[in-house]
């Protein structure tokens, strides 16, 4: 993803300048191409602050690829081998898989907070594999893997720059090269966050302990965590620490769901005359689309976006009816939301081992299938690196006007998660998918409830962020209805490549 700093906006080229400021005091110099050993200390945190549109992923994309050019190492919490003293490091980082996915399929190379904030542990025999593939070690004779298996994972590792990956294709499981996961103690380097809007104080402190130069991506048009009271991290920077992108780019001036996304900062704008502005780029363009109901099949791959937990509970009960799903049990292909996990403090290696998964709260998984053991499930992990896991699963099914879930299918402890056919707009933060629903009696009853947050209207805040979830279709859904699915629940959707590397909890 090659982007000439020619092709900069204004506000764009002086954030950059900005931040290659706050680098070159670090011991980068992107604009020499030179490094110098890091230090204890860094120049703190800065953040660029923009809407949809303005240019942020543009930049920080160039501002990777420069570091790279520069001779700085990005990292991805898979495999670090011995770091040398004068070896400058960054990490991109977003605080979701599926946000995460989103940055790698623009091509930036990003992974998880919680990749980097805890790590493998490699077994001391196949570590030596990995030693000499990132050039920390010679050529190792290994017990059972013959030298055709070693010059595959040279092979895969030279493409595709992944340590799991090249020890799978050398013919080993996860489960035998990495033996468990850790917390991070040593501190990194450079450190980029993208959906910084989404980070809780905690994850915050957590960040500013580990990375002595981070740059924050963010927007503050979204929502904020929902423990912050309407205010998010960046908020508390001082103005000089705050770089503004104002300008909407080209490639994005004649986009309507945007154009929409950018009406709602006009103070005077209602809600009923923000609904006819819908309707007028419904009749001018088919990216926007004034729907009369909900669509059953969308829901198996793009959950409806709404704002009452009521509503979310009220269209999943209707998707499971659609369907004929049992109450007793899951349907293959249906969506699920991690809500957590559910072990004790006791299991913590178990913890860290299904988070590593991407089995982290909010993460959006489809059930596949019942595993080889009682209250294990089959699930594809929505954005992850490898999707395709097999875990102690606790999953509630919430039906209207009852207090607590059914849950049809249960370990006694692990991944716990809620059906995904609705999901509330809180939770998409960090999420695209290439048509989105938005349930807009939900935002009229937020509009007629006349709450504020941070300053704006919440029905604002409620739309901005369920409409720029959608990449390429915004689906206005005027009314209480649900259109019957066409076809089955299937799975064959969610066919990928031999993953890098398998991990389940029956290992």
């Amino acid at each position: 993803m090659s982007v000439s700093i020619t092709q900069f906006s204004d506000d764009q080229a002086e954030a950059h300048d900005r931040i290659a400021e706050v680098l070159r005091a670090a011991g980068i110099d992107i604009e020499a191409g030179l490094t110098s050993p890091r230090t204890e200390d860094g120049p703190g945190v800065m953040a660029v602050i923009g809407k949809a549109g303005s240019g942020k992923t543009m930049l920080l994309a160039r501002l990777g690829e420069a570091l790279g050019e520069a001779g700085v190492e990005t990292i991805s919490g898979d495999y670090e081998g011995r770091r040398r003293k004068d070896k400058r490091t960054l990490a991109i980082l977003a605080p979701t898989n599926k946000a995460a996915s989103v940055l790698r399929s623009r091509g930036v190379p990003a992974t998880t907070i919680h990749r980097i904030l805890y790590t493998p542990v490699y077994d001391p025999e196949y570590e030596r594999i990995a030693e000499w593939l990132t050039g920390q070690g010679e050529r190792p004779e290994i017990e059972g893997l013959s030298d055709e298996a070693l010059d595959r994972a040279e092979a895969f590792f030279k493409q595709n720059k992944s340590i799991p990956g090249a020890l799978a294709a050398a013919g080993l499981k996860g489960s035998d090269f990495i033996t468990g996961w850790k917390r991070r103690e040593d501190p990194l380097d450079v450190g980029f966050i993208d959906e910084a809007s989404m980070l809780d104080a905690r994850q915050f402190d957590d960040l500013k302990e580990i990375f002595p130069t981070l740059v924050l991506f963010g927007d503050p048009a979204q929502l904020a965590p929902v423990n912050q009271s309407g205010a998010m991290v960046f908020d508390t920077l001082p103005e000089p620490r705050k770089l503004v992108l104002n300008r909407i780019h080209r490639q994005d001036l004649d986009n309507p769901i945007l154009d929409l996304a950018h009406a709602l900062a006009d103070d005077s704008l209602g809600f009923e005359e923000f609904e006819r502005r819908i309707e007028e780029a419904a009749r001018s363009d088919d990216r926007v689309i004034l729907a009369p109901r909900v669509e059953a099949g969308m829901m198996a791959r793009s959950p409806v976006l709404v704002w009452r937990n009521a509503t979310r509970i009220r269209l999943i009960h209707a998707f499971r009816a659609a369907y004929g799903a049992p109450a007793d049990a899951l349907l293959p292909g249906e969506p699920l939301i991690c809500d957590g996990i559910e072990l004790p403090m006791k299991h913590r290696k178990k913890r860290l081992d299904l988070e590593a998964r991407g089995l982290i709260k909010g993460a959006q998984a489809v059930y596949l299938g019942p595993g080889k053991r009682p209250g294990f499930s089959r699930l594809h992990v929505m954005g992850a690196i490898d999707p395709q896991v097999s875990a102690a699963s606790i999953v509630k099914i919430e039906a209207p006007g009852e207090e607590e879930p059914f849950i049809p299918y249960a370990a006694n402890m692990g991944a716990a998660f809620l059906h995904g056919a609705a999901v509330t707009i809180h939770k998409a933060q960090g999420s695209q998918w290439r048509d989105v629903q938005v349930f807009a009696p939900d935002l009229y009853a937020a509009a007629q409830a006349g709450r504020m947050e941070a300053g704006l209207p919440l029905w604002k805040r409620l739309a901005y962020v369920a409409i720029t979830r959608a990449e390429e279709r915004l689906h206005w859904v005027t009314r209480y209805r649900l259109g019957k699915p066409e076809t089955p629940l299937v799975t064959d959707d969610l066919v990928v490549k031999p993953a890098p590397f398998e991990l389940t909890a029956e290992d």
